[in-house]
């Protein structure tokens, strides 16, 4: 028979040796076993105002990711190429901010994670990828935008067609459209409405040949456009509804027209990027679509959700929207070829 004090230390040594090893393995794999709290990229075409407040109350509810997140501010098409360019060593972990077509590209591109979330049953059909690649975070109306100061909302054009109106020659200045995803959807909407099933783009062609008649500069960027607005380099432009009222609730000079022909409304969505940090990447866009946060985006941002919220604010409440009968599914297939086509003969020959 042992001795009690032989069997004392022997089960001492046992509890020494666990304990070594519990605490071996949590130094040497926390990183790995919680992988969520490892550094992320997102790449982003919200305006940075927006990205900087929601990263702030993710990173508040979330410590963990203090310090861990990091954004890059850009165009949606530019998310798209630099995606696609990554694919085989991704450097981001989220795309968010991007087009229904862009989204639906990268998708078929096997770009982006397949998952089903937990708000996508909240969501639409028509605002989410069958297979959960990627989910619309929020309508954008795309409407006619003026310099209020220049223009009293009587003189301001109507409808798409006054923008061809050559009382507006050297007037309207225009987001470079290859590298914008509004623009790209808004002129290829302009197509469209003038081909059903864009079999013939001629028509949509020669509107936008007026239209470049019409445009005194292509701005590179979102600000160098408002820059430019504001200083009345140009009166008139096309871009969406909630960057036009972000900027005038920072005191710009900007107002908008709801065209009377109907506004094309993107759905403008987010993804996780394939083989990027996947857990961090879901946890984010779980956090995206909490109700609190939403309301918060619709009344301080004036974002417009793809699920339902709980409050509306008064501004949406009250907004009037009139969609444009777009088929987004002719655009998707379209748009590229479009696009080009503008780009190397109609730009800047107007």
């Amino acid at each position: 028979m042992r001795r009690p004090w032989v069997m004392a230390i022997a089960l001492g040594a046992m509890l020494a040796a666990t304990a070594g090893c519990g605490s071996s393995d949590d130094s040497d794999t926390g990183s790995s076993a919680n992988p969520s709290a490892e550094k992320f990229v997102i790449y982003s075409a919200r305006d940075k105002a927006v990205t900087d407040y929601v990263v702030e109350q993710f990173t508040s509810k979330n410590p963990e990711y203090k310090g861990k997140v990091e954004v890059l501010n850009m165009g949606a098409q530019e998310v798209l190429e630099r995606v696609r360019a990554e694919k085989a060593n991704p450097q981001a972990s989220v795309w968010w901010g991007g087009t229904q077509q862009g989204l639906a590209t990268a998708a078929t591109e096997n770009l982006l994670e397949a998952w089903q979330p937990s708000f996508a049953g909240k969501m639409d059909a028509r605002y989410k990828d069958a297979q959960g690649r990627w989910h619309g975070e929020i309508l954008l109306p795309e409407v006619i935008m003026y310099n209020n100061k220049a223009l009293s909302p009587e003189e301001a054009p109507k409808d798409w067609d006054d923008l061809v109106d050559p009382k507006w020659k050297d007037k309207i200045i225009i987001r470079d459209v290859a590298a914008s995803g509004t623009m790209r959807s808004i002129y290829s909407s302009m197509i469209q409405r003038l081909s059903a099933d864009g079999s013939n783009p001629q028509p949509g062609y020669d509107w936008l040949r007026k239209l470049d008649t019409n445009t005194v500069e292509y701005a590179a960027n979102p600000a160098d456009l408002y820059l430019k607005m504001s200083r009345e380099q140009g009166v008139l432009s096309a871009w969406n509804l909630q960057d036009v009222l972000l900027q005038a609730d920072k005191k710009m000079p900007f107002g908008y027209v709801m065209p009377a022909s109907g506004a094309p409304v993107l759905v403008d969505g987010v993804a996780a990027v394939k083989g990027g940090n996947t857990a961090a990447a879901q946890k984010f866009l779980e956090f995206l679509f909490d109700d609190s946060l939403r309301a918060t985006l619709a009344k301080d941002y004036f974002q417009i959700p793809a699920v339902e919220i709980s409050e509306k604010p008064e501004w949406l409440a009250n907004l009037g929207l009139k969609p444009m009968d777009v088929d987004w599914d002719v655009i998707g297939k379209n748009e590229t070829a479009w696009i080009n086509h503008w780009n190397a003969e109609i730009k800047d020959k107007g």
